[in-house]
């Protein structure tokens, strides 16, 4: 989700413009001047390296990273003490009235619980302040959040830091990164700002939220974005054991009204001393945004893949398989219907947890669900929508509880005010 705003190319909540491309050279500042093609290789080389499971500093990867350090070195003393920069202070608010039918308890939270996480009550969602700086040579960022979404699906020892980091130029179109992130995966948005829905999919729930490392962040064209990362783990700010993961996010955007991405997760989340075998974990996602007239259209599909997890014979490699479709239609200026549809099969429950059915089966969570929603927008920066919504268990799986009776289903009804300032 490095990509945030549903529909896009393009960010919703960025009025930062384009990066003009430099054709031929990345150039840091006047002194120091090297190939594009240099430049990529040093992704290419760290990346590359890394990747080896052992993680030895192998000669191209030592290389690459002093002559990376050295271009940071430069464009620390480059800069001089002085850096052209805008100051950006924005907030978001958004409170919601849920109901589902499903019997979790007074001011308990809802399984999947992320945006409108409490039934028969009215909540807050997201109370949230960003600063932004962004330099010609120096940019950070500070987003502090309150509300049912980090409390409910945001880390426990950070709970009040939706992200945080602080980047230097190294070139003219590649810039590192450093600290809490927001997560680089997935079609949809976290906030329902982001997004055509108020609520989030099951696929989005289960791929994380937040993540913490280093970003390369590269601009070839102000088509082509490239982001690599370094991370502790996945959906995690502190790390959980001695080894580090890898991400890509690839981003084209075609024109203003279609774009398409892959990104992708690989590492080894194992708690320390919790198991002697390995889990390594692959994510992959591929996503696409396209606008025709008043309809905005949006796919997305997860492929995992994850090591010794399977129910029955723990040494076999399994696989999760998600997805969501969505559409948009703007019937007038301020008035816009949508419709999603999401599809969630985790057999051997290594994303979702492990279940019994009832037959005395264990099983991993297979579902999918439907989604309609009208939105209002009486100015730009609001919204009202009214949202519902089924999730469909496979029959099997009565996960639900209503009316002192095991469901497999739960219908939701949502009601949501959100506004950007």
């Amino acid at each position: 989700m490095g990509h945030f705003g549903g529909f896009l190319g393009i960010n919703l909540d960025s009025d930062s413009p384009p990066k003009s491309p430099t054709k031929g050279k990345i150039i840091l500042q006047s002194s120091t001047i090297i190939p594009d093609s240099l430049a990529i290789d040093i992704l290419i080389s760290i990346f590359a390296t890394i990747k080896n499971k052992n993680y030895r500093m192998k000669r191209p990867l030592l290389f690459s990273l002093i002559l990376l350090f050295s271009l940071l070195f430069s464009a620390i003393v480059d800069a001089e003490n002085k850096d052209s920069a805008t100051i950006k202070v924005s907030g978001y608010v958004d409170a919601y009235y849920a109901y589902y039918t499903d019997s979790v308890g007074i001011g308990n939270y809802q399984k999947f619980p992320s945006v409108d996480a409490r039934s028969n009550s009215f909540g807050l969602n997201h109370a949230m302040i960003t600063a932004q700086y962004d330099g010609d040579k120096f940019r950070g960022i500070v987003t502090a959040h309150y509300g049912d979404i980090p409390r409910s699906a945001w880390s426990s020892t950070f709970n009040g830091i939706m992200e945080a980091h602080a980047g230097v130029r190294l070139c003219s179109k590649l810039w590192l990164d450093a600290g809490f992130f927001r997560t680089h995966t997935g079609a949809e948005g976290l906030l329902p700002k982001e997004n055509f829905t108020s609520s989030v999919s099951v696929s989005t729930y289960f791929e994380p939220y937040y993540e913490s490392g280093f970003r390369l962040d590269y601009h070839p064209s102000s088509k082509l974005s490239i982001d690599l990362y370094f991370l502790n783990g996945y959906n995690i700010y502190e790390d959980n054991n001695d080894k580090k993961s890898l991400g890509l996010n690839l981003t084209y955007a075609f024109n203003d009204n279609a774009n398409i991405g892959y990104t992708n997760y690989i590492g080894d989340d194992t708690p320390l001393g919790a198991d002697t075998i390995s889990h390594n974990r692959i994510f992959q996602n591929i996503f696409a945004n396209y606008q025709v007239g008043k309809l905005k259209m949006q796919v997305g599909v997860d492929y995992i893949l994850q090591q010794n997890s399977n129910i029955i014979k723990q040494n076999k490699t399994v696989d999760c398989l998600s997805g969501v479709l969505s559409f948009k239609f703007q019937t007038t200026h301020k008035f816009a219907d949508y419709m999603r549809f999401e599809l969630f099969n985790d057999p051997n429950g290594f994303m979702a947890g492990i279940i019994t059915d009832k037959n005395n089966e264990l099983t991993g969570l297979k579902l999918y669900g439907i989604t309609y929603g009208l939105e209002l927008k009486p100015i730009d920066n609001a919204y009202i929508r009214l949202e519902a919504r089924e999730l469909i268990m496979d029959k099997n799986q009565e996960i639900f509880q209503w009316n002192n009776k095991p469901q497999h289903n739960r219908h939701e009804v949502l009601l949501n005010l959100g506004i950007s300032f």
